[in-house]
């Protein structure tokens, strides 16, 4: 198992996590020199808060508590593709790079509603951004949370 590979299995878990606390199941977490330094999961529904995905929690802590050229070496392991909300937040925040399970247009194909099918990659292009964006990786185990929950 690589790296990556590991680091997304750690957002899938707390994928699940949110989904135990009564969330929908997306987590994520923020890495630099493969130190884990945060992790966040969804919590819309607890907070009732529509903005509470942690990608954009993530992007929110980094933007406050880190300097520029710390949130510039960071990468940000998520469950699923980020929004074009979480996708902005990572863009304006200057997260070096972003890796995920789940594409957007897989979670699409299971839940039929609240999906905005933007891919992060053309958010990330035009707002003219240097996030690197990877992804999909064990999108069958990151997908499978989404199929249980949805």
């Amino acid at each position: 198992m690589t790296t990556a590979e590991s680091f997304v299995r750690r957002a899938i878990d707390l994928a699940r996590s949110a989904v135990e606390h009564g969330n929908t199941p997306f987590g994520s977490l923020l890495v630099v020199d493969d130190t884990v330094i945060r992790t966040a999961e969804n919590t819309t529904l607890t907070d009732d808060d529509i903005a509470a995905h942690p990608e954009f929690k993530l992007a929110q802590w980094a933007a406050r508590e880190l300097e520029p050229h710390e949130r510039a070496s960071c990468t940000m392991y998520t469950s699923t593709e980020p929004c074009p909300m979480c996708a902005s937040a990572i863009v304006y925040a200057g997260l070096e790079r972003v890796v995920y399970s789940v594409p957007v247009d897989s979670l699409a194909a299971v839940r039929d509603e609240n999906v905005i099918e933007i891919p992060c990659t053309e958010v990330v292009d035009r707002a003219d951004g240097s996030t690197t964006v990877e992804g999909p990786i064990l999108e069958d185990e990151g997908l499978a949370v989404h199929e249980d929950y949805f």
